[in-house]
Parts: C-alpha cells; sequence; structure tokens
C-alpha cells in the first residue's frame, strides 16, 4: 500500500513539475525584401543592326571587243596586280584593220608631203593642200582607232584586287560586253546598315568630324571582327517607308577575311542622356507588359506598368513608368502580390548596378 503512494506522488509531483514549467514559443521569423531605386544616369547602349558588306571597289569585267576567248592569265579566287594581264580575246581581225590603217595612214602621209612642196611652189592652191591635211589627219585618227581596238584584245586589271569565277571559258565567243568575271578590292570593306531616325539624331548630337564613331562587326560565325570600323558616310535622305537613313562604316581588311557580298551586324555604341535604368531581375511579366512593384511610403507593394526603351543584359532603360526617387522591389518579387505589406533593407542603385554580371558605364 505505500509503495502505490509513493509511485503516485512521484506521478504527481512530475506532472506538476511540467505544468507550471515555462512555455517555449516558436516565433516566426519575419522576411525582409531587398528593395533599390532607379537609377538616373548618362550611359551608353549597344545597337546591332543588319549589315551588307560591300568590297570598296568592286566591278564588273567584260570583253570590249567580239572574238574568240585566246588566253587566260589568270585563276579564280587569285589575287592580281594592277595592270596585270587578265585575257586575250583573238586579234588577228584587229590586227589586220591595225596593218591597213597603218598603210592608209603612210599613203596619206607622202600624199600630203608632196601636195606641201607643190604648194610652196605655188604650183596648187592653198585649199588642195588644206584637203590633202585633212586626208592625212583622218588617216591618223583611224589608225590611232585601230590601234585601240587592238588594245581592247588584251584586258588588264584596273587595280589591286580579287578575281571571282569566270563567267567565259577558253575558246568562247565572246561578243562585246559580254561578262567575263568580277573583280574586287578587298583591302578596306564597306559596310552598310540602316539606322532609326531617333537614334540619327543622337549620333549627330555627339559625334564631330574629328571624333568619328567606331562600330563592331559580328560576322555571320557569331565573331567579332578584329578590327574597328569607322562610320564615315551618312545618305541624304531617309527612306520614307521605314523610317531608317543608311550609313556606311569603313573597315580595314588587312587579312583579307572579309569577301564582297558577305553579311553580319553592326554594333554601335549610342550614348544616352539622363537614363531612367533598373536591373531586369526587379520586373516581372504579365500578358507581354513589364511590371515593377513598387514600395510606398507605408512599406506597400503596389504593381506597376512600365515601358522600356533599350534593353541590355541584366539592366532596362525605361522610356516612362518610373522616376529616380521611387522605390522598388529588388528580390522577392514572386513572394508578395500587389496591397501587401512587408519589410525590407534598401540598397543603393550603384551599389546594385556595379554587381550585376554588365556593369552600365
Amino acid at each position: 500500500m505505500m509503495r502505490r503512494i509513493l509511485i503516485f506522488t512521484s506521478l504527481s509531483a512530475v506532472l506538476l513539475n511540467t505544468s507550471c514549467g515555462p512555455k517555449k514559443e516558436e516565433k516566426e521569423e519575419e522576411t525582409k525584401f531587398l528593395v533599390t531605386s532607379p537609377l538616373r544616369k548618362d550611359t551608353t547602349i549597344m545597337r546591332d543592326y543588319v549589315c551588307q558588306i560591300h568590297a570598296i571597289q568592286h566591278i564588273e569585267v567584260r570583253a570590249l571587243e567580239r572574238g574568240y576567248l585566246q588566253e587566260i592569265f589568270v585563276d579564280e579566287g587569285q589575287l592580281v596586280k594592277k595592270g596585270q594581264p587578265m585575257f586575250k580575246i583573238m586579234p588577228l581581225i584587229y590586227q589586220a584593220e591595225q596593218q591597213k590603217a597603218q598603210a592608209e595612214a603612210k599613203f596619206a602621209e607622202i600624199e600630203y608631203l608632196n601636195t606641201k612642196r607643190l604648194a610652196d611652189s605655188n604650183v596648187v592652191s592653198p585649199n588642195e593642200l588644206a584637203l590633202a591635211k585633212a586626208k592625212f589627219d583622218k588617216a591618223n585618227a583611224e589608225l590611232s582607232l585601230a590601234q585601240t581596238h587592238l588594245q581592247f584584245t588584251d584586258i588588264r586589271a584596273a587595280f589591286d584586287g580579287i578575281m571571282d569565277h569566270f563567267h567565259a571559258r577558253l575558246g568562247s565567243l565572246v561578243d562585246e560586253g559580254d561578262l567575263l568575271t568580277t573583280l574586287s578590292d578587298n583591302s578596306e570593306m564597306w559596310v552598310y546598315f540602316n539606322v532609326p531616325e531617333a537614334e540619327y539624331l543622337n549620333y549627330k548630337s555627339n559625334t564631330t568630324e574629328e571624333n568619328l564613331l567606331k562600330v563592331s562587326l559580328l560576322m555571320a560565325n557569331n565573331q567579332i571582327f578584329k578590327h574597328f570600323g569607322v562610320v564615315k558616310t551618312i545618305e541624304a535622305d531617309f527612306n520614307n517607308e521605314t523610317g531608317n537613313i543608311a550609313f556606311r562604316a569603313t573597315f580595314p581588311n588587312p587579312e583579307g577575311l572579309l569577301r564582297h557580298g558577305e553579311t553580319g551586324n553592326i554594333q554601335m555604341t549610342l550614348p544616352l542622356r539622363n537614363a531612367i535604368i533598373i536591373p531586369q531581375k526587379a520586373t516581372f511579366e504579365i500578358l507581354e507588359k513589364k511590371y515593377v512593384y513598387t514600395v510606398d511610403k507605408n512599406n506597400v507593394v503596389h504593381s506597376r506598368e512600365i515601358n522600356i526603351a533599350s534593353e541590355m543584359p541584366d539592366i532596362y532603360v525605361l522610356k516612362d513608368g518610373l522616376n529616380e526617387n521611387e522605390r522598388i522591389m529588388l528580390e522577392g518579387i514572386r513572394k508578395v502580390k500587389d496591397g501587401d505589406k512587408i519589410t525590407y533593407e534598401y540598397e543603393d542603385p550603384k551599389k546594385v548596378i556595379s554587381n550585376l554580371k554588365v556593369y552600365v558605364e
């Protein structure tokens, strides 16, 4: 009996001690969000423009006379020098015409000299001398024409350049004006691209003749061409249908990597004054529209639509929707909804931008 009383007393003491002990309350830790502001500053953006690449000189080499293609002195893709022989059209007919013209010119010369002697002796009238002189001059002119035709059978390079493929083969009968090949001077390349009106105005406002804009060329293999180009020429008129104007950049091409007819993308850096910049990660999208969460003075978040003027890796340049004095959520935007009240830590926008993968200068 005593043993049962002792066990009961012990259990009661344990229960009493447990019920009277301090209670541990689990308190959920409050989430703090990271908030920043848009940054207003002068910056630059990179624009890409589809471009066409042309040799600084690119000409068609055509037959100047009719005849059989007798000789081809060059090969397709060969580098040729100015004045180097390229093609020869069979010259036999033109050689015969030249010989005939030489004989007629010699005959006219003899006739003129004889008439001159007679005129000096007052045997013939001055009019007969003038007629003989005219015949002599005509014969010389016909000789010069025959010599020119003969020279046209030898086709030489007009400048240093690279041959294209042949349009006529050895032994072909070619007519005057038939295309034989093309010749390109690739020492420098002209790259053409179209720029919208607003960007053209920004370019003209920040560029002088002494400070020409440098551009880069992204080639078709997604590699940047190792040499910079310089925008030297802008066309006179805008295209009314597209609102664009054509720019021409000149690129050095000492290694001959670029060829006439290639395509690529021009990358041009454009200045922006007093631009509003925000990180891309501070935005979200609904039905193809961009939004941010602003934080008011009572720490309540509100969704706000923004309009993007330019996009760069990690960064948006805003057209409108925010000013630099407002606060926006930087992180945790998927964890809140419109009207929620939050606690947050504020981070300076300069520090936020500088920590992004691409830093805006």
